[in-house]
């Protein structure tokens, strides 16, 4: 009977999967020691969105928390981390310099093996950062990406067994070193048959010594069919997740797949009473944190438009933020089109956040009067020019036109990490001089902070540290002169309305109210104009990041008024007409809809 080793990924995709990866690490501690008790040796813990994530809403030092894992778990457990490929730790893509320091400070702080994969699988995107993994010390496991294609969308060569050996090939060749290889679906969305053939090809080519892992999310129902078929054809491990966080949006459970090994050739090396204790620890230290409904549900549209469990329910908790959820089903619709169109990468961070932005924009912004889409300018639009690498297919030429005419720059083929390297504005000479700037301390941990999180990273250090953690908090009354909010719908167009006594609110224009004897209500705006005003409004909905004019500057035609931040985008929201800016409505921070109006410009 064969032993299959697994990987806990409960306390890193987990969180990012079911929880936005917002949870406090004093919150978890117990349940990672029992799991170490329990005799689990190999735990996710970090990395990907668990990296910038605990700077932008948990008030934590992401290596402060590496140097408290691991004295947790003690000095023997493999902890691994999740690494982006020339992107690391986040959305952006990086410089040699930067990607060389996130594997020396990884090591440092008690990392052993870094998974490191690329969305498009272009291997020159895997080399530079697979080869500092490697130098530092670490186990440096490489990664192939797969998902499925939508019925009837089939690409005769992209995500087929014969492409994912190709890369594996390629990667072989190419010299990097590795300790291990990962097949890793972030969606879920591969057919067992294609996962079967897939790794027992790959097992036929690499040496035996060569662990092949398989990773898997339970998102369309299939992860417990893919993970034996994983098994059946030659997978050494594969990735698991315990309660309450196993199971949809996540990888399947610990003891469901122990289950369903019962009675075959394999099994898994745990005493299963000790694990359901440990699932009792777990879903005691996460009781207190909001689970949305969607990330414990088997999602049948994914096979359609395959988004990952780690950016689905972050992607409908940013929905809700923004006050915008009813708009999802729309964008998982367009998300086939954008996939198709934009050439096939695999639908895992970035790319599948950038397929799920320009869904937002096609599904909430809609296309311009020629029929254009209104492309992402720094996700989408620049991937399907080849600024994150190589696609699996050549995107589609009149996507390509349209992001060269919209975002003013040449299709490239370059290495992403040739054009990073000779970006001033990227870098540890660059971080520094923002550190030295803003009179912080120069260290390599800062500067890695600057560079991985940008502008909230600087702001973390110099002690702006937002709280994002959502609670399962029961809602509670509003007190006694508190405002009562409302979306109103009239002619269908919303509007947002607050009222507080005789003082009303609506879409951020103030109106007093006065009821007459028969008692029908007449509002009066509360300050009048001296001309001629026109309503500039928000093309989506959103938070006001930044507001760059003030009230009684004169702008010219289009100026940017303000940034409005949606989806992990931001968007120039600007005046149609110049004239004096005769009132701001919102302010930084202020959550507003799609349409509503942002400022008063009086021409």
């Amino acid at each position: 009977m064969k032993k299959i080793e697994f990987m806990d990924c409960s306390f890193r995709d987990g969180f990012q999967s079911c929880l936005g990866a917002r949870v406090k690490t004093e919150d978890f501690l117990p349940a990672l020691a029992a799991a170490k008790d329990a005799g689990i040796s190999h735990i996710e813990i970090g990395g990907g969105a668990r990296f910038q994530s605990l700077y932008f809403y948990c008030q934590e030092d992401a290596f402060e928390m590496m140097d408290l894992w691991r004295a947790t778990v003690g000095p023997d457990v493999n902890l691994q981390t999740l690494s982006r490929g020339v992107n690391v730790v986040g959305l952006s893509s990086q410089s040699s310099d930067i990607i060389d320091l996130h594997a020396k400070l990884f090591k440092k702080h008690g990392i052993t093996t870094i998974r490191n994969f690329d969305a498009l699988n272009d291997v020159r995107n895997l080399e530079v950062s697979g080869r500092a993994i490697a130098k530092h010390g670490l186990k440096h496991q490489v990664t192939v990406t797969m998902m499925g294609l939508a019925p009837n969308l089939s690409e005769p060569y992209a995500h087929t067994p014969k492409f994912y050996i190709d890369r594996l090939q390629e990667i072989i060749n190419s010299g990097i070193p590795f300790d291990s290889v990962a097949f890793k679906d972030a969606s879920g969305t591969s057919t067992a048959a294609t996962v079967y053939e897939t790794i027992k090809q790959a097992r036929a080519i690499l040496p035996p010594e060569i662990k092949i892992q398989f990773h898997t999310h339970d998102t369309a129902g299939n992860a417990v069919a893919c993970n034996f078929a994983a098994i059946s054809a030659g997978a050494d491990i594969i990735d698991l997740a315990m309660a309450p966080l196993s199971g949809g949006t996540c990888e399947a459970d610990i003891l469901t797949m122990y289950h369903r090994l019962r009675g075959t050739d394999f099994t898994l090396d745990i005493d299963p009473e000790k694990i359901l204790k440990v699932e009792k620890i777990f879903k005691d230290c996460l009781s207190k944190y909001f689970m949305p409904p969607e990330s414990m549900q088997v999602s049948p549209e994914i096979i359609f438009s395959p988004m990952p469990g780690g950016a689905l329910t972050a992607n409908t908790q940013m929905m809700r933020d923004n006050k915008c959820l009813d708009k999802y089903d729309k964008c998982i619709e367009e998300m086939r089109e954008v996939v198709a169109k934009g050439g096939f990468g695999t639908s895992v961070t970035p790319v599948s956040q950038f397929y799920f932005q320009q869904a937002f924009r096609n599904a909430v912004m809609g296309k311009n009067p020629d029929g254009s889409w209104k492309l992402d300018p720094n996700g989408y639009g620049k991937m399907v020019l080849g600024y994150f690498g190589k696609t699996p297919i050549e995107p589609d030429p009149q996507i390509v036109k349209w992001a060269s005419e919209q975002l003013g720059l040449e299709p490239t083929t370059k290495a992403v990490v040739e054009i990073n390297d000779a970006n001033p504005k990227l870098g540890i000479k660059a971080a520094t001089a923002q550190l030295e700037e803003n009179k912080l301390p120069v260290t390599d941990e800062n500067i890695f902070i600057v560079a991985a999180c940008g502008d909230k990273g600087l702001a973390f250090l110099k002690g702006d540290k937002p709280m994002g953690i959502r609670y399962a908090e029961e809602k509670k009354a509003a007190p006694a002169g508190a405002a009562a909010s409302y979306a109103v719908t009239a002619n269908g167009k919303t509007f947002n309305v607050s009222v507080n006594g005789d003082k009303v609110t609506v879409n951020g224009k103030a109106f007093e109210v006065k009821v007459g004897a028969a008692g029908a209500a007449a509002a009066a705006p509360a300050a009048a104009s001296s001309g001629k005003e026109t309503e500039v409004t928000s093309p989506l909905p959103g938070t006001v990041v930044k507001v760059v004019v003030n009230e009684g500057d004169t702008v010219a035609d289009g100026a940017t008024l303000m940034i409005v931040e949606a989806m992990k985008m931001e968007q120039e929201v600007k005046c149609g007409k110049g004239g004096k800016v005769a009132k701001i409505m919102v302010g930084p921070k202020d959550v507003i809809e799609a349409d509503q109006v942002i400022a008063l410009i009086e021409e």
